[in-house]
């Protein structure tokens, strides 16, 4: 899918499917704030915060752009759906979709460490204006070894091989559908300058000679490693990646 402009949102994206797009780029002028929660809150009331959050802040639900979720364990491919049809309601009762089409970029992991009790929000962003000079600030959608917009359980790369060669397959699929996000929204890794890494298996040989060799400048940031599962069952590799020039604590 080609970018398309939020219509109000002073953002453009990359449709992906129902839950969620692949990615979200700042407009000329404006740019994409990542925010943090210091105390994940569940998901309703996540709205809820974000809600007074855009308020006071003077910026609409459309500002909305990125959303990071976390929940207790991974979810079967029907309990995913049918917590992804809630959670939408919530975004097309606020306006933001487009022309039936979610915009809102997202990450959804079940850690291992300190998880929560339910699905819960963990962090987001939105846009605002800025002042001086547009620099372009993105979040690439979290994504693990599935093709895109499969959402089946038998479309998964080498399903249930966890030897570190299966592992290494899932983890080039996935960073080839991060390059290709990075290509969709117009930017790069030069651009990039956080990457998260999201699996319960160690992970040091694909992040020093996988990922590590592809990433370019935006290795001087570093890479994250999550000691957490995707949100489905038997998808085993996540990552996700953004380049903002502002972040919040909150």
């Amino acid at each position: 899918m080609s970018l398309k402009k939020h219509p109000t949102g002073d953002y453009s994206f990359v449709p992906g499917i129902a839950p969620y797009s692949c990615g979200v780029i700042a407009n000329d002028g404006f740019e994409v704030v990542h925010v943090t929660l210091r105390t994940m809150v569940g998901w309703r009331k996540g709205f809820e915060l974000i809600d007074s959050f855009l308020s006071n802040a003077a910026r609409p639900h459309a500002s909305l752009c990125a959303m990071s979720l976390r929940c207790p364990k991974p979810f079967t491919f029907q309990g995913f759906n049918e917590f992804n049809s809630a959670y939408a309601a919530i975004l097309k009762d606020w306006g933001v979709f487009v022309d039936g089409v979610n915009p809102v970029a997202r990450t959804h992991i079940a850690p291992r460490l300190v998880p929560p009790t339910e699905p819960s929000l963990y962090a987001f962003a939105f846009t605002r204006p800025i002042a001086n000079g547009y620099v372009p600030t993105f979040v690439v959608a979290g994504a693990g070894e599935l093709p895109e917009g499969i959402l089946q359980r038998d479309g998964i790369i080498e399903l249930e091989n966890t030897s570190p060669a299966g592992l290494r397959i899932k983890a080039e699929f996935v960073m080839d559908l991060m390059e290709q996000r990075l290509q969709k929204l117009g930017t790069s890794w030069d651009a990039v300058n956080r990457t998260n890494v999201y699996a319960a298996h160690p992970c040091d040989d694909i992040i020093q000679n996988l990922i590590n060799p592809r990433i370019g400048k935006a290795g001087l940031f570093g890479v994250t490693w999550h000691d957490s599962r995707p949100p489905i069952e038997d998808i085993e590799f996540e990552m996700d990646v953004r380049g903002v020039v502002s972040e919040i604590m909150l």
